[in-house]
């Protein structure tokens, strides 16, 4: 973690904006395989922010895969402001160590952030990705209240030495298994009271 905020500052002084944070290995299986007891934390930054409905270039990369999320907006009170739907575009480079993929800020390559709706009920949030072949469908739920998200993500910064602060957004962990992509693929994205997202990649 010393590693991933270097970097992070590192790229905020180089002109970078902070967005906000990210939640990694919310499976329970990773957790064991990495002898976690909960996620790890990493950040986001407006570098890698890719808008909506516009094709991702995914040249160069070596596992490239889609996890499908929430978004949630941190209020002047430090509690939920708002929610998005969210995809987050990682590379699964193989790794074996914890630290090298922590000091590789998890995995992370882009982000795309639906329209923010306040006040929305996600208690019972389903989502299901279609696309344009059957390896790339899936449907997923959201397992944890956005306001826990909130407090996990604080608790955590605030031990490795991060600050969550009032309107960074948070992407809080994949609904579903990583989605493996390639170029050419479209999917879209259903997250029930938060609308749509569609994904293009060339």
């Amino acid at each position: 973690m010393r590693s991933l905020l270097a970097r992070r500052a590192a790229e905020l002084e180089a002109g970078a904006e902070s967005v906000g944070w990210k939640i990694g290995f919310n499976a329970k299986g990773l957790q064991e395989h990495f002898g976690l007891d909960g996620p790890v934390v990493g950040y986001l930054t407006d570098t890698t922010v890719c808008p909506a409905g516009e094709a991702v270039s995914l040249r160069g990369w070596q596992r490239p895969a889609l996890e499908v999320e929430v978004a949630i907006r941190v209020g002047e009170d430090g509690g939920v402001a708002a929610l998005a739907p969210a995809l987050e575009l990682v590379d699964l480079v193989p790794m074996n160590e914890l630290e090298p993929i922590l000091a590789a800020n998890i995995f992370h390559r882009g982000v795309v952030f639906g329209p923010e709706i306040p006040g929305a009920d996600v208690r019972s949030l389903a989502v299901t990705v279609t696309g344009g072949s059957e390896r790339l469908q899936a449907d997923g739920q959201l397992t944890e209240a956005p306001e826990v998200t909130v407090a996990v993500v604080r608790s955590f910064l605030a031990a490795h030495g991060g600050t969550l602060a009032p309107g960074d957004r948070i992407i809080a962990g994949s609904l579903i298994a990583p989605l493996p992509i390639e170029p050419g693929d479209q999917l879209e994205v259903e997250f029930g009271t938060l609308g749509r997202l569609t994904a293009r990649f060339s």
